[in-house]
């Protein structure tokens, strides 16, 4: 079965190198609490809907002790609810600043779109957040064909609904006909949940999560190291093939059917 459609992650996959637009706000959203936590913790849970990704870190026991010694009890779900309401705003003053498409990603849809494919995006926002960030992508020239955001369907990563609704959206199944792309971990796993093929990016997104001027920066050899490791970590949560980033895409399509 060719493939004829491919469903791609917003941040850290398209848009934002590095997928520093929610990493930020989650530590900032913690230390208005009286919660430090680190930027690799902030990372953890990405790519799932956005409070189910506050429910995950405040459930992380570290976290959950240093918010019990903060606030004199446990961390309850009105204050998941409380820490929700104050991400929105704040999430969606910093995307503005973290915009820019990635490099290679016009590239691809062109030549995914001269092939017959048709390219959709999901992402773990919600839809106030999906639509500044599709502004964002339109200016720059990329417009999907769907897309779908956490809020529109039952449950985020790692569930499969986003795909679904996206298949639905643009009319084309069965899964073996579907490319899923992503940043993270949810994203391999919703893929396979799914039952389409997944493809795991290691370099623009939440599995080096850095800046392009960090990533950048990175000795070549360091570099190295650091993508065979997420690669590895992709493949073991089932990705079928792993590419740095989404410009490689195109290039791997014909191959994937020789992936077990």
């Amino acid at each position: 079965m060719p493939i004829r459609l491919v469903v791609a992650d917003l941040a850290g996959t398209t848009i934002d190198f590095g997928s520093c637009a929610p990493a930020g706000v989650f530590v900032d959203l913690f230390a208005r609490h009286g919660v430090a936590i680190t930027a690799a913790e902030a990372r953890g849970p990405m790519g799932t809907a956005k409070r189910d990704h506050i429910a995950a870190l405040a459930a992380l026991p570290r976290v959950a002790a240093a918010w019990a010694t903060a606030h004199g009890r446990p961390f309850t779900e009105a204050d998941l609810d409380e820490l929700y309401a104050e991400f929105i705003p704040l999430q969606l003053a910093s995307l503005p600043a973290f915009d820019a498409l990635i490099p290679g990603t016009l590239e691809a849809v062109a030549a995914l779109r001269q092939a017959g494919l048709a390219v959709a995006v999901t992402t773990g926002y919600d839809a106030a957040m999906t639509a500044v960030v599709l502004e964002g992508c339109r200016r720059q020239g990329f417009l999907p064909d769907a897309a779908v955001c956490a809020t529109e369907v039952a449950a985020g990563r790692p569930a499969p609904w986003m795909i679904f609704r996206a298949m639905e959206k643009t009319g084309i199944w069965p899964p073996s006909a579907v490319v899923a792309v992503g940043d993270t971990l949810a994203d391999v796993e919703a893929a396979r949940n799914a039952g389409v093929w997944a493809v795991g990016v290691t370099a623009t997104g939440n599995m080096l999560g850095l800046s392009r001027a960090e990533h950048d920066a990175l000795e070549p050899g360091r570099r190295a190291d650091l993508l065979i490791a997420a690669a590895e970590r992709m493949l073991a949560a089932g990705a079928h093939a792993t590419i740095s980033g989404i410009g490689d895409l195109p290039a791997l399509l014909p191959r994937l059917g020789d992936v077990p």
